[in-house]
């Protein structure tokens, strides 16, 4: 299924073309930075399910990432006791292989949101929200 035209417009539209920061870098970001903001949501809402209900968010760290055809920062979230760790780009990965080609499949597939999710847990274990948004807050990428 191809990208519709009307979504395509909308995503280009006032991007410099020659710009080094474009559209692929944007579409391999900003979905990255939501899984691992939803991994801490999870990660803290387990935590207070359990009766360790004093764990919260601590701000971000930055971590540039080597894929396939690029670098790429990501804003990592904090946890301020320190005990989360993310699964999608696990503490200490730098390189994250074929990772261009993976994002860039989802979108070009035209998945629905329930797909996405059960293609992030094949290929990372990650449980993603099957809500209409991956289950982040799209403020926050």
């Amino acid at each position: 299924m191809a990208i519709e035209k009307e979504v395509l417009d909308h995503l280009l539209a006032g991007r410099d073309p020659n710009a080094k920061d474009g559209l692929l870098d944007d579409l391999k970001t900003a979905p990255s930075e939501r899984i691992l903001n939803t991994e801490l949501d999870e990660h803290l809402e387990a935590e207070r399910s359990g009766g360790g209900g004093s764990n919260r968010r601590n701000g971000h760290s930055k971590k540039t990432v080597l894929t396939g055809t690029s670098r790429m920062t990501l804003s990592i979230p904090r946890d301020r006791a320190g005990t989360f760790d993310p699964k999608l780009i696990a503490r200490h990965q730098r390189r994250f292989s074929d990772f261009d080609a993976k994002i860039v499949s989802m979108y070009a597939r035209g998945m629905s949101v329930r797909e996405i999710r059960g293609h992030l847990e094949k290929l990372y274990g990650i449980e993603v929200s099957a809500g209409p948004d991956l289950g982040c807050d799209p403020r926050r990428a």
